[in-house]
Parts: C-alpha cells; structure tokens; sequence
C-alpha cells in the first residue's frame, strides 16, 4: 500500500511540474502581431519610359509574389494623367492583364504626371492605413518631368506634404524603383530627413532585386 502512495505521489508531482513547465512554455510564446500591407504601386507608362517597362512590370509582379495574399494592392498607370488600373489581391493573375492593357503607349498621352500620381497614392493609403493596413507606395519608373507642369512632382514642397500624410501615417513607407541615380539621389536629399532609412527606399535598376527584402522588412515582415 505503501509503495502503492508512493508511486501515486511520484506520478502526480510529475504532472504538476510538467503542467507548470508547459504554461511557462506557452505564457512566454509571442503571437506575431500580422497587421496585412496596403501598397500602392505607381507605374510610368510614358513615351519616354516605355523601352524599360517589360523589366518593371517583370519586377512589379515579382515584388507581389513576396506579399502575403492578405494584403491588398493597388497598381496607378502615370503618363499624362494618373488612375488606378487594377487593385485587389498580390497573387491574381489579372495584375499581368491589366498592366498590359493599361500601359501600352498610347500616342494621344505625352508627359508623365508623377504629382498627381503621387497625390492619389497618399489619399489611397491614407484610406487603407484607416482600414488597418501598413501603408506603402512604390514608384517604378524614371522620374522623369514632362508635359503639364502642374501634373509634376513638385520637389520642393513634396517634402512637407509627405511629413504631413507621416503624421497621419507613422509607418508610411515610399520606394522608388528604376529612375537614374541621379534623380534617385535627390529623392535621398528630399524625402530622407521626412522617412529616415528605414521608410525610405532607393534603388536603381541594377539594385532591385537586392531592395525586396529591405522593402519587406519596412512594412513589418
């Protein structure tokens, strides 16, 4: 009887340490906080840019593939004047339908409305950043100005208003793809003291493919 109790005794002390052991175990697991991307990508389809767009449609799709099928895109076609050409899921096959109606050079369009393009992409994300989102814009062209003067980034007071659209969006981050270094360069002097490094993301042609995983990294992954 004795060694009966004794065994019971040993076998419920077991128990209770390997129960202690196993709410320890999971009290210090962390449950990752996933909060699902809303990136907003602006694709020049202008004239001037239109010898490199089958590489930045090529990366575009590429970059998507790396979201998660949560998060939510929206694709704006620039060139002399900016709309949303596809918006909804990274991983639906309608991304290669839409930018290849969309952006096909169409001779009636001359210029490249980077402003506008980039006034729309801020209102955007500033919509899904209210829904939960982490808000992104990536910019995949060459930067260039032409046509409308008024439909044109405006360099010296972009600055402001993306410091502006940060303090609605702490996160906010912006890309810029395929411009020459020059211009990618004064994209760094410009918006760098607004984003800082970590929200604020250069890359030339030749460095894109290295960026991805800085770029997912920035909108918590």
């Amino acid at each position: 009887m004795n060694k009966k109790l004794i065994i019971l005794g040993i076998i419920i002390l077991a128990v209770c340490v390997f129960g202690k052991l196993l709410w320890t175990g999971l009290k210090n697991i962390k449950v990752d906080d996933f909060h699902p991307a809303s990136v907003i990508f602006i694709v020049d389809s202008s004239a001037s840019n239109q010898k490199n767009l089958p590489a930045q449609i090529k990366y575009l799709k590429s970059l998507c593939s790396l979201l998660d099928p949560e998060d939510h895109i929206k694709i704006l076609k620039t060139s002399q004047s900016a709309y949303i050409i596809y918006e909804g899921s990274p991983d639906s096959a309608s991304i290669s339908k839409a930018v290849e109606a969309f952006t096909k050079l169409d001779k009636k369009d001359y210029g490249t409305a980077y402003g506008e393009a980039m006034k729309k992409a801020v209102t955007h994300s500033l919509t899904m950043y209210k829904e939960g989102y982490t808000p992104a814009i990536v910019v995949i062209g060459d930067l260039e100005n032409e046509g409308a003067i008024e439909k044109q980034i405006n360099w010296d007071t972009l600055p402001e208003n993306i410091g502006k659209a940060k303090e609605n969006m702490p996160e906010l981050t912006l890309m810029f793809t395929f411009a020459h270094p020059e211009k990618l360069d004064m994209v760094k002097e410009k918006l760098g003291p607004v984003l800082g490094e970590k929200h604020l993301l250069i890359a030339t042609e030749q460095m894109v493919n290295r960026i991805s995983t800085k770029f997912l990294s920035a909108i918590g992954r």
